[in-house]
């Protein structure tokens, strides 16, 4: 069994309350011990010095899309864009082709997520047949298949009636619903956020009430039902009031917030960019400011990418016909660090608790900690690396990147998963 040795890092494990300098060590594919071991001689020993040594970051939120679209992203090529970003763990969405709404479906994930080798899948089931909205998918054979949490997610699902079941059928596994919260009525042919820039601009555009309409049903459902309920990628000022008002009330909520939705703005659509094409879409500089006084008073527990991939030349159409959505493993730390550390909205050991034990006990996964005995998944982070995004650059099939040409701060420098070091020195 090797043995690996971490040593001058700055180990942060938010889980276990730990933030100092010390020595890590791995044995096998396990946490083994914190500290100098004097009686044990390592195989091999990475020098972190200046360093971040954290638990493997978790992305909650992310398309791979794999079945039916590969010529946007693969479960290949998505992972080894999350080792790039320092992810160890993602979770996948369902809306795939054929969507992932049976037990074969998410045990397919997994087979395809071992043959890459890269990151850990966790396949996220969908909450109905085809994500079509009439009927329950077959809840209990996806967790069989592995599936860790329930979502419909790139469309809601518009029946209150079958959300409710879900949330009540979800809770005797003690799974998660994620809700992608928009009513589609409201926003029906809209290209980005309504208001002052969509008028300015001619863009039919999507009330914030559409998001904060359902995110409001679905809150007051998981308090009816008892339920486990997470909102998604959360975009208004009144979504992140709904969801403290919910928590203070102790309904089990949480949310995730996304760094477009905390860095950018509705004003960016004025070059008439797909890359600024999302839903839900890019508000305005008070949803901005919400978002992050959330990230800092707990109410958004969780930052995830809502990694979209798109194949260049469906991107490339009118702003009107190309799809929404964009890339974000391989951004997700530098523009953390940008947008939330440098300005001292967030700490290290806050911004790690986001990225990691929160998602962690979102999914119900055993992730996201160093405690002793624990899956050795550690990222080793250099939070002083200056570099420039480049998508062309990037692990990923698809280059919808609205970060492109930023000079940032911060990169994952070393990935291990199951203690094995995927990658080293950033590559």
């Amino acid at each position: 069994m090797s043995t690996l040795r971490i040593t001058n890092g700055r180990v942060l494990d938010p889980a276990n309350g730990v933030d100092q300098v010390t020595e890590l060590w791995i044995r096998g594919d396990r946490i083994h011990a914190f500290g100098p071991q004097p009686h044990l001689h390592p195989d091999r020993t990475i020098d972190a010095a200046g360093k971040l040594v954290c638990p493997g970051l978790i992305d909650m939120h992310v398309h791979l899309r794999e079945p039916g679209r590969e010529e946007d992203e693969t479960i290949a090529t998505g992972t080894a864009s999350a080792l790039a970003g320092g992810v160890t763990s993602v979770a996948c969405m369902p809306n795939t082709e054929p969507a992932l709404d049976s037990q074969a479906a998410a045990e397919f994930v997994h087979l395809q997520a071992q043959r890459a080798g890269n990151a850990n899948v966790f396949p996220v089931g969908a909450v109905t047949k085809e994500r079509k909205g009439a009927e329950l998918a077959e809840i209990g054979g996806l967790i069989d298949g592995g599936a860790v949490a329930f979502t419909d997610d790139g469309s809601p699902v518009v029946s209150a009636e079958i959300m409710r079941r879900a949330l009540e059928y979800c809770n005797m596994f003690d799974k998660a619903v994620l809700s992608h919260a928009e009513d589609l009525d409201l926003t029906r042919g809209g290209v980005m956020n309504e208001g002052f820039e969509s008028m300015r601009l001619g863009l039919r555009g999507m009330p914030a009430a559409a998001e904060e309409i359902m995110i409001f049903r679905d809150i007051v459902l998981a308090e009816m039902t008892g339920g486990k309920l997470h909102i998604l990628h959360v975009s208004t000022a009144g979504g992140v009031d709904l969801i403290r008002q919910g928590k203070r009330r102790g309904v089990r909520v949480t949310g995730e917030a996304c760094p477009h939705h905390f860095t950018l703005t509705d004003k960016c659509l004025r070059t008439f960019d797909s890359n600024y094409k999302m839903a839900p879409p890019l508000r305005t500089d008070a949803d901005v400011q919400a978002i992050l006084a959330g990230l800092q008073d707990g109410t958004l527990d969780v930052i995830s990418t809502d990694h979209a991939p798109h194949a260049p030349e469906k991107k490339m159409r009118e702003l009107d016909q190309a799809p929404n959505g964009i890339i974000g493993l391989e951004t997700l730390l530098p523009i953390c660090v940008g947008a939330l550390i440098e300005p001292g909205h967030l700490t290290w050991p806050q911004l790690i608790d986001k990225l990691t034990i929160q998602p962690a006990r979102v999914l119900g996964i055993n992730r996201g900690t160093l405690s002793v005995g624990a899956v050795a998944d550690v990222t080793i982070i250099d939070p002083a690396a200056e570099w420039t995004i480049d998508p062309s650059k990037f692990k990923s099939k698809s280059r919808n990147c609205p970060y492109a040409g930023w000079k940032v701060r911060g990169r994952a420098d070393t990935v291990i998963v199951g203690g094995a070091v995927k990658m080293t020195n950033g590559r």
